[in-house]
Parts: structure tokens; sequence; C-alpha cells
């Protein structure tokens, strides 16, 4: 017979229902109201692992775990009630016992007078579904769970996710920052960045540990590290990026301590360097002085003069030693009556004064001594009074007072040095005791408050400064509390 003669399975229909039931890529199953099957396609011996002649006129049990066999008498009951059972999902064992998740679907099968003699079942392998959907579960709570700020943006920029690190790190929630542009996040002066990085994205391009300064929600400004990747669709095409951003604030606060440590180690050579070069020319200086002091009238100016530049002198000397606070004063304590030595300080700075426009108005209410390394007194004052006077440079008024008080329940004396200058911006004010920061630029060291605390501090007393830059209340108050009492001793502070 020809080839074009023979049997079409199109021309009978039973043929063609059996060949779409054995080329489904699902189990199809057919069962009597007993639960004993009855046909198994090619699909169930691949799902299922059973050939057919294993498993025909078997019980369906035969696939339902132990614990779910209740399951089979509820689907009987609905089967024999001519009910429908779409796309339950639940677990079947295979032949070689392992479990597997399917999703079934059970319909009556009834006989020409239509009564209902068993049912047809449609079994899908969702095993790999189940796990990619327990992928996504579990890559959810990865990321939730991160302390990092994981987000997503589209390519416009606006925010399309926000998991709980993101709210730790930058203080706002989902609900706020969802369908918000990033642009809230950046601080004006870097809205460009944002510009840069979505440029790179579309071009498919990774942006890796970009590091950069972010917005909180209370106006805090943040360091970060950001890595931020293209996200594409099922085609390919890049559709947004997703952004991990880490908070590395502390990070970059212990790079800026360890350049300060460097510098400081670095300052330290240069000051001993210098202290040694000076030293010999000084001590000629001295000298010179000191002879001009004792060839002159003890009655006239020149002495008067001649004797306060030796005590000058010898206070250069001092800090050449000392210079910028890596040497200690190794001279005990001596009992000082505080203005007597604030007296010292501004006859020195007398023609600044009077060059300056300043005028200076003393209030001096102290009359009991503190115990105190008399020369490092001396450099805190003039280190104050010296900055007061940069500060008004077109004139002012420089006000001093001392007072015994009580700070902390110790009883001391507190000085206040009061002037009317430019002030210091309240950016800037909680800097000025670090080392090396100045608001003078080329004209200060940025060391001369940092070593000035350092020395009140190790005295047992307090150095604060406030200040202000608006018109009716410019200028700067530096407060210093030094208790009569010295501070205890090492051997005492351990008992």
């Amino acid at each position: 017979m020809p080839a074009d003669m023979l049997p079409s399975v199109t021309d009978d229909p039973q043929s063609l229902l059996s060949a779409i039931v054995d080329s489904s890529d699902d189990a199809i199953i057919s069962k009597n109201l007993n639960g004993i099957i009855t046909s198994w396609n090619a699909a169930a011996c691949r799902i299922f692992g059973y050939a057919a002649e294993e498993i025909v006129g078997q019980s369906i049990l035969r696939l339902i775990p132990d614990e779910l066999h209740p399951e089979e008498a509820f689907i009987l009951a609905k089967i024999r009630a001519g009910e429908r059972i779409d796309h339950y999902e639940t677990t079947r064992r295979r032949k070689d016992g392992n479990l597997i998740e399917v999703s079934v679907t059970i319909s009556p099968v009834r006989d020409s007078t239509g009564r209902i003699v068993g049912a047809s079942k449609i079994v899908r392998d969702i095993s790999e579904r189940q796990r990619r959907e327990e992928s996504r579960f579990h890559l959810a709570a990865i990321v939730d769970s991160s302390d990092d700020a994981i987000v997503s943006k589209d390519l416009s920029g606006i925010v399309t996710s926000w998991n709980a690190g993101a709210y730790r790190v930058f203080g706002y929630s989902s609900e706020e920052m969802v369908g918000q542009p990033i642009l809230r996040l950046i601080p004006d002066e870097l809205h460009p960045e944002e510009a840069m990085i979505l440029k790179k994205i579309r071009a498919g391009e990774r942006i890796d540990h970009y590091e950069t300064t972010r917005r909180r929600k209370d106006g805090s400004l943040i360091q970060v590290s950001v890595t931020i990747s293209p996200i594409r669709d099922s085609a390919g095409l890049v559709i947004g990026a997703s952004k991990i951003a880490r908070d590395i604030s502390e990070r970059k606060e212990v790079e800026r301590r360890l350049i300060q440590s460097e510098k400081f180690a670095a300052t330290g050579r240069m000051a001993a360097t210098v202290a040694h070069e000076i030293n010999n020319p000084l001590e000629s200086v001295m000298n010179l002085v000191y002879l001009a002091r004792k060839h002159s009238s003890p009655r006239g100016k020149a002495f008067a003069y001649l004797q306060l530049a030796e005590k000058e002198l010898e206070r250069v000397s001092h800090l050449a030693r000392q210079t910028l606070g890596y040497y200690r004063d190794t001279g005990s304590p001596v009992k000082a009556i505080l203005h007597e030595l604030l007296r010292e300080v501004l006859k020195v700075y007398e023609s600044k004064f009077r060059s300056g426009g300043i005028t200076v108005d003393c209030q001096f209410q102290d009359h009991r001594p503190v115990v105190v390394s008399r020369g490092e007194m001396l450099q805190v004052f003039s280190n104050v009074i010296a900055n007061a006077v940069d500060a008004m440079s077109t004139g002012g008024k420089l006000q001093i007072q001392t007072q015994e008080t009580t700070n902390a329940q110790r009883e001391g004396v507190r000085v206040t040095i009061r002037d009317s200058g430019t002030g210091i911006p309240k950016e800037h004010l909680q800097r000025i005791f670090e080392p090396f920061f100045t608001t003078k630029g080329n004209l200060g060291t940025g060391i001369g408050l940092w070593v000035s605390r350092q020395l009140i501090e190790k005295h047992g007393g307090h150095l604060s400064a406030e200040s202000g830059t608006d018109e009716n209340n410019r200028g700067t108050l530096i407060s210093i509390f030094l208790p009569f009492a010295p501070p205890t001793t090492e051997a005492e502070g351990n008992n």
C-alpha cells in the first residue's frame, strides 16, 4: 500500500486522543472509583519512574506518602459527587522513594449513560518551580536581613524596592522611598553622579565599590561604598539597576585618625629637628639680652623692656623643647594666681592691641592660687588670646574675666576670654579642637587649641568654646576651668 494511503491518526479520533495523551509532558492517569489505576501514559512513567506494566491495576495509594493517604478518600468523595478538583498542589512519591511536589487536576469520568465510573488525573511536576520559588524566598530573606542597603531602581532613577538594611542606613521606610527618585539620598552637589551611574547602567556596565557621600533622612551625611549592577528582563534588555550601599563612615573615621596619627609622628620628628636647630642661636640671643640688661640702668625703660624680653625668650626656649605639645614640662607644678599669668601674656600683646584697635576689659576676681605648670598655662593663655586678636582684624573688644567657682563638685577658677571678632561657623565649631583643623586658612596651623585643651585636661581642668556669626551675636567665648587641687596621682586613682 502506498505511503499516502496509510491510515492517519487524524482519521481515527480515538487514535488522535491516544497520541495526545501519550505525547503530553504531564502525567495523565485514570483510575476507578476504588482508586485502582486503569491507564498510565509515557509522561507518568518519566515523572514517577514506574512502567505501565508495573502500575496499571495497582492502587493509586502507591504514589501517595502514608501521611497523605486521607487525601485519596477526600478526592474520591468529590469525584463521586461529580466535582472537579483544579490545580491541587500536594506531594507524591516516586518509585525510587523520592518525594516530588505536584499540581493535580482531577475530573470525573462518565460512561455512555452519564454515570461516574472513575476519574482522570493530570499531574504536573512542580518541584523545579517550587525550588525556584524557595530560592526566591531565600534570596528575599537574605536581602531583607542584610546589614547593607539593597535597593533597586528603574532607568529613570525611581526606587522600585527598598530593604530593611536601607531603612537602617538611610532612615527612610520602604513606604517613604519606593516610587521616589534616588536623588533624594544624594547631596545636591553630587547630583551629576546619578547621571553618570545611569549612563553606565544603560550600557550594561557594573560599578564596583564606588565610595561617595549620601544624605540620611535626618539630613546628616554618611560615607558609603556602592556597588551597582544592571537588571535585565527575560530578553536580556537592561530595565533597571540593583544597588548595594554599605555605610563606611566608621572605616573612614578610622582612616582619618590613622592619617592624623601619621601627621603627629611626622610633626614630632619635624618638631625635634626644629627645636634642635634653633636652640643654639636662641641661647646666643638670650645671652646678648642678658648682657644688655646688665649694662642698662635699672631705673630706665630699656632695663624693663630687656627684662620682659628675657622672660619671653625663656618661654620661647621652653616652647622649643615642648614643641607642638610633644614634650611635656617635667618640672613640678607650682602655685600660681591665674590673673597674674594673664597679665603677663597681655603685656606681651600690648602693641598688637594698640595697632589693631582692640580694647581690653579685665575683671579679675580670683585670689586663691591653683597648682599648675606655669609655662604651660602661659602657653594656653597666649594661644587663646592670639586667636582672639586674629579674629578682630578690624578692631574690637577683648573681655577677660576670672572667677572662683565650683564645677562638677570641684572648686576652682573659671577664666573666660571673649572676643567680638568674626566668629566661627556652626559646622566648624565642633572641629576646632581637632589637630590640624584651622579656620584661618594659611595663617593657622590648627594645633593651638588642640594643645591648649590637652594641657588644661592634664591639670584636671576643662576647656570649651562657644561662638556666633550673627550680626547680633558675633564673636567667640573660650571658657577654661582649673581646679584648686591638682589631679590625683595614678596611685591614688587606683585606690
